[in-house]
């Protein structure tokens, strides 16, 4: 990365402003570029956090695009929050006919300006999202093309975990893999407290897991939010920041994102979420994890949603 981090940030509604906001709460951007078609709404979010400037770790430009998607061209990262929250309402599948499609207004722009950054995709269908990102780029390195996935699922895990022990969700390592939506799973095989297996906490500290409850409260945690504010906001915010300061550091964490899927027990053609190792490359590495035999169902079912999905589309092919 050059010594000036440029971001751009596409739609700058709840999520994309409180991702500029933790972008600069945490110092990760020299410039911040802010893009949205409403004109009015991009203009205030640009100006409320030049006021708030004084209040960050350090000065960072932050330059108003509006609709002029080749200003972004020049970014080492750019984050698609464009979307439409309402039409999520029931799942994030309602904004299958919708959001896809804003992807063509601004992709096939910026790659034609000469973006050579990483694409970071938080709009939903979020695994659709990203492939309309890779296809509308002209199949541009798909290791430079992440969607959020399930960094943020396997966050509401854990939290849903914490709840049932008391422990800090800091030292449990939990996953949901496959889509980011309800066909979704735990990786339940690969759930650890510290060094412990979920049986050997159960032994030695008297408790019990309904795993069934636990995974479905990870899987539909983000519409308790809904339900009360109409959108999510600080949760996935957070989530895409963390893979965004990975690339920015090139920190190699591995965490579970929406990325190109080839022969993963037999599936391909999709982007789903796996374990993949996140540097300045962008995914440097996919891992598979070793699935049980009740998994690796799931597995095949939220790929066959997926899947489903592009084909809704039609204009999307699998590759």
């Amino acid at each position: 990365m050059s010594l000036v981090t440029k971001i751009g940030i596409i739609g700058a509604s709840h999520v994309g402003a409180h991702v500029a906001n933790a972008l600069l709460y945490q110092g990760l951007a020299s410039e911040l570029y802010i893009s949205d078609k409403e004109t009015d709404l991009c203009r205030a979010q640009v100006n409320d956090l030049q006021d708030a400037m004084s209040f960050y770790p350090h000065t960072c430009r932050v330059i108003e695009c509006d609709d002029r998607y080749e200003e972004l061209a020049g970014c080492d990262v750019i984050v698609n929050a464009a979307g439409h929250v309402a039409a999520a309402a029931k799942d994030r599948d309602g904004e299958l006919m919708v959001t896809p499609d804003e992807v063509k207004t601004f992709v096939p722009r910026i790659m034609a300006a000469g973006f050579q950054g990483v694409w970071v995709s938080v709009s939903n269908p979020n695994d659709v999202v990203a492939e309309a990102i890779w296809q509308e780029s002209g199949h541009y390195d798909w290791r430079r093309v992440i969607g959020s996935g399930t960094t943020l699922d396997s966050s509401r895990f854990q939290h849903a975990l914490s709840d049932a022990t008391g422990y800090d969700p800091q030292c449990i390592n939990s996953w949901m893999l496959g889509e980011h939506g309800f066909s979704e799973f735990a990786c339940w095989s690969h759930v650890s407290f510290g060094c412990l297996t979920p049986e050997e906490v159960e032994k030695q500290a008297g408790l019990s897991f309904d795993r069934d409850d636990l995974e479905d409260k990870a899987r539909r945690g983000g519409y308790i939010t809904m339900k009360g504010k109409h959108c999510t906001e600080y949760s996935i915010s957070n989530g895409t920041v963390k893979i965004v300061k990975a690339i920015v550091h090139d920190t190699k964490i591995i965490t579970p994102v929406s990325t190109k899927i080839d022969d993963v027990y037999g599936e391909g053609g999709i982007w789903a979420s796996l374990p993949c190792v996140i540097g300045k490359d962008g995914v440097e590495r996919v891992f598979v994890p070793e699935l049980s035999d009740t998994e690796i169902e799931k597995w095949h079912k939220t790929c066959g949603h997926i899947r489903g999905n592009v084909e809704k589309l039609g204009w999307l092919k699998t590759f």
